[in-house]
């Protein structure tokens, strides 16, 4: 089935009566409607900073005995994305055509103190935070939004924190990391107990979190028990869908980690005898599977699995060692996610 055929009136069923509804400031903005996505973006912008609950004043959040302050700096910022790079599907050997460059909100890692980029390219997905149990996340972030104008958070799964560190805008409840304004900063504090173990999501929660997370605002957080034996490859991905009302592009694109089709998605690679980790991730409104052409691995009964569901913000986890060499295929098993896009390659050389 080829994307193109998809377009804003038919993926969303106008005719049918579908919409994307996102409540922005108190009012309920359909952005799939004609002009939907500027009328979210300026009523996120018109939202002001809600009045302090309470004194946001905390102390520093220390660490478990063994455990350390792990620090990260973290800005949020437009990008400019190709959602297609290469203008082509290298599993069906086609062109794929079209406009796919769209306006991105992504979280991009920096050095310390916000001095410089630490890395030359902006990514979908955001930085991964690793941590072990015991240790507290110390992140350092910054809305550096010139083009959007609007609040943005960071609010994290799985770890611990109290509701200054919440990064969910709550209204009139808002707490200080809920509501990070264009030019601001704030710096969360979560610690790793032992229930924190596994993968877990971040991203966006600020007034306008349903339409930012799903153009980019998300990633991963790792944390692992103490002195836990680390896998040799690491493998995050991000099944999500990119679609005309969050675009403003004329086709619907399902994506791993914001890119579409073979060739364009991050290809995973690894060597025989290596101990292989890949978490994946749903971060929009549908149902996946993940399923890896040539390999099988235990789920968390032990039973062996080589396609497994996830929903929104649900994760799973595929860890193996590899024994097979070859390209393989990875993709969504849900027929019409892989035929428009959710489709990579995993090469064992």
């Amino acid at each position: 089935m080829r994307g193109s055929a998809q377009t804003r009136r038919s993926f969303f069923g106008v005719a049918g009566g579908v919409a994307l509804l996102c409540t922005i400031g108190g009012e309920e903005i359909d952005v799939a409607a004609p002009g939907g996505l500027d009328k979210a973006d300026a009523a996120a912008a018109r939202v002001k900073r809600p009045r302090a609950n309470a004194a946001q004043n905390v102390p520093q959040i220390q660490p478990q005995p063994g455990g350390i302050r792990r620090e990260y700096w973290i800005q949020a910022e437009t990008a400019r994305w190709a959602i297609t790079p290469k203008q082509t599907d290298e599993w069906h050997g086609r062109a794929t055509g079209g406009r796919n460059v769209f306006t991105a909100f992504v979280y991009r890692s920096m050095t310390a103190g916000f001095a410089d980029y630490l890395v030359d390219h902006p990514t979908i997905p955001g930085p991964m935070l690793q941590a072990e149990v015991g240790d507290v996340l110390v992140v350092h972030f910054r809305n550096a939004d010139t083009e959007l104008r609007q609040a943005v958070t960071m609010h994290p799964h799985g770890v611990k924190y109290n509701p200054e560190y919440d990064g969910a805008y709550m209204g009139e409840f808002t707490r200080d990391g809920g509501f990070v304004a264009p030019g601001e900063s704030f710096t969360y504090q979560w610690e790793c107990v032992p229930e924190s173990v596994g993968a877990w999501l971040y991203h966006d929660h600020g007034p306008n979190h349903t339409l930012n997370s799903f153009r980019g605002l998300f990633g991963a957080i790792i944390v692992r028990a103490k002195g836990e034996k680390k896998p040799d490859r690491v493998h995050n991905l991000f099944a999500h869908q990119l679609a005309p009302p969050v675009t403003g592009l004329e086709r619907n694109f399902h994506c791993f980690n914001g890119r579409a089709y073979a060739g364009n998605t991050p290809i995973l690679r690894a060597r025989p005898g290596e101990d292989v980790e890949v978490n994946v991730f749903g971060q929009d409104s549908n149902y996946h599977t993940f399923h890896i052409h040539g390999h099988r691995w235990k789920d968390s009964a032990g039973a062996f699995t080589d396609n497994p569901g996830f929903g929104a913000n649900e994760s799973i986890r595929a860890r193996f060692v590899e024994d097979n060499p070859g390209r393989w295929l990875y993709h969504c098993h849900v027929f019409s996610h892989q035929d428009v896009g959710m489709a990579g390659w995993y090469i064992v050389e």
